[in-house]
């Protein structure tokens, strides 16, 4: 059975946009999922890539046409320009960590409640009430949002290391526990591929 480690940035729209689609394959294939929330830009200056804002005019007008054609096929709705973006992504991601430490919710629930926040909502998802609202909408304490900051700190530091150490460069982005690498949204159908032909 091969379980799969979650990397992903609470303001990336590519991870908004894959929906609850690994929950789901999960479900279907008994596998794990572990959630690791990162500094997405940490991890594009270790890895040799760019942030948004500072690509090539191209790349910039591609992912605008690409966003808009993957919510479209995805039946999601998205504003290519938040009003809120880019955002402190840290106070999301450390109640991430603490819902996933704490238990008794839906992780899966938690993020597309934070990265719908973001990417359709127009809220900023640095704010504490934007962050215990969508706590308390997947079954969580609402005060996790207070609690754990000092080891949300240390887990999302950690996680950004590991990621660097294990190939990732991107999000959303999917290794399994037998070492398979799956980059982006579009690629769960890869990943549903493997998890079927491992046996998992």
């Amino acid at each position: 059975m091969a379980d799969v480690d979650f990397y992903f940035s609470t303001l990336s729209p590519y991870t908004y946009l894959a929906g609850n689609r690994l929950e789901e394959m999960a479900a279907r294939h008994g596998a794990k999922v572990t959630y690791k929330p990162l500094d997405i830009m940490g991890l594009f200056s270790r890895t040799g890539g760019t942030a948004p804002k500072d690509r090539h005019p191209n790349r910039q007008s591609y992912r605008t046409e690409d966003l808009i054609r993957q919510a479209a096929r995805a039946e999601m709705p998205l504003n290519v320009k938040p009003m809120f973006w880019p955002t402190n992504a840290a106070p999301s991601s450390y109640a991430l960590i603490a819902a996933q430490s704490t238990g008794g919710g839906n992780l899966g629930a938690l993020l597309q409640a934070i990265s719908r926040a973001c990417w359709a909502e127009e809220k900023d998802i640095a704010q504490d009430d934007v962050i215990k609202d969508c706590l308390s909408g997947a079954g969580f304490d609402p005060g996790l949002a207070d609690s754990g900051l000092l080891a949300g700190a240390e887990t999302y530091a950690a996680n950004l290391e590991e990621a660097v150490e294990r190939g990732v460069f991107g999000a959303p982005f999917y290794v399994t526990s037998d070492g398979a690498h799956f980059w982006g949204q579009d690629r769960l159908d890869d990943l549903a591929w493997h998890l079927a032909r491992t046996g998992a």
